[in-house]
């Protein structure tokens, strides 16, 4: 038998993935929000959309992060999140996709591992180390 075997456990790797995405853009949706949401309500206005708009932001970087902590309903959050990503790429660095930075990294590498963790984690679920396992939204 493989040791490597006995050491792997999915559930705790998708609580690894849960928090690690969902803390560090907790931090994004926290510094929004001690900002007022400015800099994404200019990106609003300068595109013709309202700025209250720019609050539901507030969804997808506070309340979707904290569900996948806890793990409720993560797959409708971590939907949530991806949506967010998604839309946050496509507002503020679509000139940025195709191109490196300056240590030869994807232009949008931040962006992107947590639109792909969000994604991962719709796919996988919550795993067992969470407060509901019930629905197929968990």
């Amino acid at each position: 038998m493989n040791t490597l075997e006995n050491f792997q456990n999915k559930d705790t790797g998708l609580l690894l993935q849960r928090l690690s995405i969902s803390v560090l853009i907790l931090f994004h949706g926290i510094a929004n929000l001690t900002s007022n949401y400015s800099f994404i309500k200019s990106l609003l206005n300068g595109i013709g959309i309202p700025e209250f708009v720019a609050y539901s932001v507030f969804i997808g970087e506070i309340i979707a992060p904290i569900l996948i902590i806890i793990g409720w309903r993560t797959r409708l959050a971590s939907l949530a999140l991806a949506i967010n990503m998604l839309v946050a790429i496509l507002m503020a660095h679509t000139s940025d996709i195709f191109t490196l930075n300056q240590f030869g990294g994807w232009g949008i590498e931040l962006q992107g591992l947590y639109l792909f963790g969000a994604i991962v984690i719709f796919l996988l679920g919550a795993g067992k180390y969470a407060v509901s396992s019930t629905s197929k939204w968990d």
